[in-house]
């Protein structure tokens, strides 16, 4: 093995070699498998990142599963309440793959301005709720604190920040609808103490999040009586497991739902990518294999005198053709090697650049999303050279046609 590899060194390392017919072509074959390695990082990259980072801001909003009463509607004045007093909560032990549970509930409302009003949904929320979302989603200020005795501490999105021209530490006059025979409206004084910006334009033009226990108060609740539960898996791509886990554990009279089914549309279009990323990476395999290919015949034919001595002093077959697969897995590894430097170039540059912009309305981010992982970079890597390999075994065989006797007399 050591003697063909040194042979296979030799032929690509040679001068006549690089002064050969087949050194532009080698030079291409190169080229393409850098531009289909370096275009596979991109799109798995910034595919799974706009699937990871719009799935991470639906939860933010709704948890990754929604437990709540059967006859609700999807109406944030229609909410049944519930009570908090379950068996898994506050902790849901009895099925696996659940990271955290949160009570919450919702109301539908209207801010009044001097100048302008705005329809809005206020989120209560209470000290089990999970920040986590929006500490990375914060742009001004703090997040609420609601420990301790009431507040009207609201954390408010930019977009309604901006549209109705508040800033932090002004006071935000809400009205809400009672629910009675009177038809009768509240009011409620609350006080902008951080700002957020999700992206997801759907829910930043709407939401706005309050102590829950306003919501309790205008809906004459008891203060055990809440809308909902949200809960977080800790892998997503578990959900639906974990969520007919949920269903089975939960009371009869509590309907669960997964955000995968509640915004089917949402997650029905991020599957697709799926899709858009096997075809592009068989694409761009497909290509780096043809021109391999093209590239080791080449090789093959330009060094055709050489086979026929090499198989007259006694190699195999076999010992031949892995002389030339040696050659070409060196080729494709110095491709592999500048597709990585270029790919992973542009998507650090994209990732703390923020270069490329996207449509909010239409992809839900602000920006192009980079997601890099080192696993999906390795096994990227291996498996193109991999499937490359395999692709380049049956032109290999040409090498089994050649006789050494008219090989050696070949010009």
């Amino acid at each position: 093995m050591n003697f063909e590899f040194f042979i296979a060194r030799r032929i690509v390392g040679s001068k006549d070699y690089k002064s050969s017919v087949s050194a532009p072509i080698i030079k291409i074959a190169i080229a393409a498998i850098a531009l289909g390695v370096a275009i596979m990082l991109i799109s798995i990259a910034t595919g799974v990142g706009l699937q990871n980072k719009i799935h991470e801001k639906v939860s933010a909003f709704n948890g990754d599963i929604i437990i709540s009463n059967f006859d609700s509607n999807n109406s944030s004045d229609s909410q049944i309440p519930i009570s908090s007093e379950q068996d898994f909560y506050p902790i849901f032990d009895s099925v696996e793959g659940i990271a955290h549970i949160q009570a919450t509930a919702s109301k539908g409302g209207v801010i009044r301005t001097e100048t302008d009003f705005e329809g809005v949904v206020v989120k209560g929320v209470g000290t089990d709720f999970n920040w986590q979302y929006f500490e990375e989603f914060l742009i001004a200020g703090r997040i609420p604190d609601y420990h301790g005795k009431l507040n009207d501490e609201i954390l408010i999105s930019n977009y309604l920040a901006n549209r109705l021209q508040f800033s932090l530490g002004d006071k935000v006059s809400t009205f809400f609808l009672q629910e009675n025979s009177e038809r009768k409206t509240r009011t409620r004084g609350f006080t902008v103490v951080g700002i957020y910006e999700s992206g997801f334009q759907q829910f930043d033009e709407q939401y706005l999040l309050a102590d829950i226990r306003h919501i309790q108060r205008l809906n004459k609740w008891e203060e055990n009586q809440i809308g909902g539960f949200e809960v977080f898996v800790e892998d997503f791509s578990e959900i639906q497991e974990v969520g007919n886990s949920v269903y089975s554990n939960t009371p009869s009279n509590l309907d669960v739902i997964t955000i995968r089914d509640k915004f089917y549309v949402i997650f029905e279009w991020l599957d697709l990518f799926d899709f858009n990323i096997a075809l592009i990476i068989g694409i761009m395999i497909l290509v780096a294999g043809i021109n391999m290919i093209t590239a080791l015949l080449v090789l093959i034919l330009e060094r055709t005198q050489m086979i026929g001595i090499v198989k007259a002093l006694g190699s195999s077959d076999w010992s031949v053709r892995k002389v030339f697969l040696y050659n070409a897995a060196y080729i494709i590894c110095i491709g592999l090697f500048w597709g990585n430097l270029i790919g992973i170039g542009l998507l650090l540059l994209q990732k703390y650049g923020k270069v490329i912009n996207l449509d909010p309305d239409t992809y839900y981010v602000t920006e192009a999303p980079v997601y890099i992982d080192l696993g999906h970079i390795l096994l990227l890597n291996a498996g193109t050279l991999l499937l490359c390999l395999l692709m380049l075994l049956i032109p290999s065989y040409l090498v089994t046609k050649i006789s050494p006797v008219k090989a050696i007399r070949f010009e």
